[in-house]
Protein backbone atom coordinates (compact mmCIF):
# COMPACT_ATOMS: atom_id res chain seq x y z
CA UNK A 1 0.00 0.00 0.00
CA UNK A 2 1.22 3.46 -0.89
CA UNK A 3 1.73 5.61 2.23
CA UNK A 4 0.24 8.62 0.39
CA UNK A 5 -3.12 6.91 -0.09
CA UNK A 6 -5.64 8.64 2.13
CA UNK A 7 -3.41 11.61 2.97
CA UNK A 8 -5.40 14.79 3.63
CA UNK A 9 -3.09 17.70 2.82
CA UNK A 10 -3.33 21.15 4.39
CA UNK A 11 -1.15 24.19 3.94
CA UNK A 12 1.09 24.90 6.90
CA UNK A 13 -0.06 27.80 9.06
CA UNK A 14 3.56 29.04 9.02
CA UNK A 15 3.58 29.35 5.22
CA UNK A 16 3.19 32.79 3.70
CA UNK A 17 0.41 33.90 1.39
CA UNK A 18 2.72 35.17 -1.35
CA UNK A 19 2.91 31.86 -3.24
CA UNK A 20 6.53 31.43 -2.24
CA UNK A 21 7.96 29.06 0.34
CA UNK A 22 4.93 26.98 1.29
CA UNK A 23 4.64 23.45 2.57
CA UNK A 24 1.70 21.12 2.96
CA UNK A 25 1.33 18.67 5.82
CA UNK A 26 -0.71 15.49 6.06
CA UNK A 27 -1.02 14.40 9.69
CA UNK A 28 -4.14 12.27 9.45
CA UNK A 29 -2.39 8.94 8.79
CA UNK A 30 -1.50 6.46 11.50
CA UNK A 31 2.19 6.41 12.40
CA UNK A 32 3.44 8.99 9.90
CA UNK A 33 3.36 12.74 9.19
CA UNK A 34 3.99 13.72 5.57
CA UNK A 35 5.38 17.03 4.29
CA UNK A 36 5.69 18.29 0.70
CA UNK A 37 6.41 21.48 -1.24
CA UNK A 38 3.26 23.12 -2.58
CA UNK A 39 5.09 24.28 -5.72
CA UNK A 40 6.34 20.77 -6.58
CA UNK A 41 3.87 18.27 -5.18
CA UNK A 42 5.32 15.44 -7.27
CA UNK A 43 8.90 16.33 -6.37
CA UNK A 44 9.06 14.22 -3.25
CA UNK A 45 7.52 13.83 0.16
CA UNK A 46 9.22 13.78 3.54
CA UNK A 47 7.93 11.30 6.11
CA UNK A 48 8.34 11.82 9.85
CA UNK A 49 7.46 9.72 12.85
CA UNK A 50 4.75 11.60 14.79
CA UNK A 51 7.02 12.07 17.83
CA UNK A 52 9.81 13.53 15.69
CA UNK A 53 7.32 15.85 13.98
CA UNK A 54 6.07 17.14 17.36
CA UNK A 55 9.66 17.93 18.42
CA UNK A 56 10.31 19.74 15.11
CA UNK A 57 7.10 21.80 15.32
CA UNK A 58 7.82 22.63 18.97
CA UNK A 59 11.28 23.94 18.07
CA UNK A 60 9.97 25.99 15.14
CA UNK A 61 7.21 27.49 17.31
CA UNK A 62 9.81 28.72 19.81
CA UNK A 63 11.62 30.79 17.16
CA UNK A 64 10.68 34.38 16.34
Amino acid sequence: MDVLTGAHWRKSTRSGNNGGACVEVADNLSGVVLVRDTKDRDGGTLAFAPAAWRVFVGEVARRP
